[in-house]
């Protein structure tokens, strides 16, 4: 069994304070919450970073030498990529191997918007990844919702492309779960047999939740899996 944690949406920026919370305090806390667990690669699925700001992905990174464990992160809306990759250009990968599973990475940052889109290009890269994928099990990963949330959640700021991106997650069976963050609140859905799964965020939710959190997951070999979602 693999065991894989994924936390999203920071925003850390140059200051502590952002958004009206302590950012920095609360990654600091969820970070060591994370640090007594076992855990093979953690997961970051977009918006470090509040304003995209070098110092703030220096800052991050800093945090996270805490985790041993391999790291993979995804760029949200808030993140400026040529920052990011400054810091980040190690984990910024299309897929990650943990034993039979793969972790297939989907780009949705829309150039200064909000909202997600998966451009032509994008969709070409998801389905080959998906399609020469070794792995048994994938998951895939993207920052932006690819579902409508059933909440007070605007999903117009949401993926843009849905259709367009369920058009090839349904081509293959092997995929067994769909993890984003960006609505800063926990949520499952499911959809073929495929959980889709949103993450809450590290320093406020948008929903009535005050705490912060993050997701736990346990992988096994023959494709099954669980998760809990950690409430600090």
């Amino acid at each position: 069994m693999k065991t894989l944690i994924q936390i999203s949406d920071c925003h850390i920026d140059d200051l502590p304070q952002s958004m009206g919370v302590n950012t920095h305090e609360n990654l600091s806390t969820i970070l060591q919450n994370i640090a007594n667990y076992s855990t093979d690669c953690l997961i970051i699925t977009g918006d470090l970073a509040h304003n995209g700001s070098l110092k703030s992905y220096e800052i991050i990174n800093n945090y996270l030498c805490s985790i041993e464990a391999d790291k993979v992160v995804l760029p949200g809306n808030h993140d400026n990529i040529e920052n990011l990759k400054r810091e980040f250009s190690d984990n910024i990968l299309r897929e990650y191997c943990l034993d039979n599973w793969g972790i297939i990475s989907a780009y949705s940052k829309h150039e200064n918007q909000i909202s997600g889109y998966l451009c032509v290009d994008e969709l070409y890269q998801l389905d080959d990844a998906l399609k020469f994928s070794n792995a048994e099990h994938n998951i895939v990963i993207l920052h932006h919702p690819p579902v409508p949330m059933c909440s007070d959640w605007d999903d117009s700021l949401s993926l843009q492309n849905m259709d367009d991106f369920f058009d090839i997650i349904d081509k293959y069976p092997k995929i067994r779960a769909i993890l984003w963050g960006h609505a800063h609140q926990s949520s499952e859905f499911n959809r073929n047999q495929i959980k889709l799964i949103a993450c809450p965020s590290t320093a406020l939710q948008f929903d009535k939740e005050n705490r912060i959190g993050f997701n736990r997951y346990s992988l096994h070999e023959n494709g099954e899996f669980e998760y809990t979602t950690k409430w600090l």
